[in-house]
């Protein structure tokens, strides 16, 4: 963040039917990226089966529909984070985008992680991963490890402490940290996390203490009072769409860094989420998704030249906060 002065991620949502037109000169790229991941698949096999595949890689993918379509999605990542990444800290690829669309989807998915780090960006995989404890464990072994190799992962708490627990301590042996759903963005989330428990308090107040006491109970960590303590290694996701319980919030997980999803296309202001970076710039992470990838459809002009604008102005705008 301090390199960049930024604390803007770029969300990567590749709905096939809204792809920037100008990728198409990014689709050789891209095509070549899928083929050189079969070729590898192909020798795999082939050491497995004893024999050689009969059909070239390359074939199959400017022969099937499914691998023109991730081709497409994927030359779009290439161009939005080649044209985001100098503003952002990290990249935040939403995975149902890519695994509806398959094996080739999946390929697509991991040549984006690849180019994010390549470009300087953190990956956040945006799964939402939550399961009863065996199951996530490999959930973050899964996203954790090679070739995803992501820094961090969201993950749902609902399922309890017991389900939470062994996901981190499998992300942490990778050296990885996790975003447990807090307060979310959607205006959905009033309907199950603004519930009053028992006591009168709302639902996600709970999420955010269980938050807090995961990332203090990390090894090593230092306690929660310790005016010295940095951040914590367990996030929470919190919606900037309701930046009126960010100060609350802060009371309750004081080391905890925030991702913070909605800017734009949701309603979210940047302006609204001071009380995020409290404990100082490093504590908020702004997600923002279809307002940097659609800043080209929503004030004409080149996508690309768009999105590295619409990139810039957020960073300027949330660095100013502090």
């Amino acid at each position: 963040m301090e390199a960049r002065r930024s604390q803007v991620v770029v969300g990567i949502d590749p709905d096939p039917a809204r792809l920037w037109p100008a990728a198409s000169e990014r689709a050789p790229e891209a095509r070549a990226l899928l083929a050189g991941s079969l070729v590898a698949a192909d020798r795999a096999a082939a050491e497995v089966a004893g024999r050689v595949s009969g059909t070239p890689p390359a074939a199959r993918v400017a022969g099937d529909a499914r691998f023109g379509t991730a081709a497409a999605v994927l030359a779009h990542c290439l161009a939005l984070i080649d044209a985001a990444a100098p503003a952002c800290v990290a990249a935040k690829p939403q995975f149902a985008f890519f695994e509806q669309l398959g094996f080739p989807g999946w390929l697509a998915l991991e040549h984006v992680c690849a180019r994010a780090r390549a470009a300087g960006l953190l990956v956040i995989a945006d799964a939402k991963r939550g399961d009863v404890p065996s199951t996530a464990a490999a959930y973050a072994r899964a996203l954790t490890g090679d070739p995803l190799a992501a820094d961090a992962i969201t993950a749902n708490p609902l399922m309890g402490r017991d389900a939470v627990a062994p996901l981190l301590t499998a992300a942490r042996a990778r050296g990885a940290g996790a975003f447990l759903l807090v307060r979310t963005s959607n205006p959905g989330a009033a309907d199950v996390l603004d519930l009053e428990l028992a006591g009168g308090r709302p639902l996600w107040e709970r999420l955010a203490e269980m938050t807090a006491e995961l990332g203090a109970a990390a090894p090593g960590a230092p306690a929660a009072g310790d005016p010295g303590a940095g951040l914590a290694d367990v996030g929470a996701v919190t919606g900037a769409t309701a930046p009126e319980h960010l100060a609350r919030m802060r009371e309750l997980m004081p080391r905890t860094p925030f991702l913070l999803p909605g800017i734009g296309a949701q309603g979210g202001d940047v302006a609204a989420l001071a009380p995020a970076f409290a404990p100082g710039r490093a504590a908020g992470l702004v997600s923002a998704s279809r307002s940097i990838a659609g800043a080209g459809e929503a004030r004409g002009g080149d996508p690309a030249e768009a999105a590295r604008a619409e990139a810039e102005r957020l960073r300027e705008t949330a660095w100013s906060l502090v």
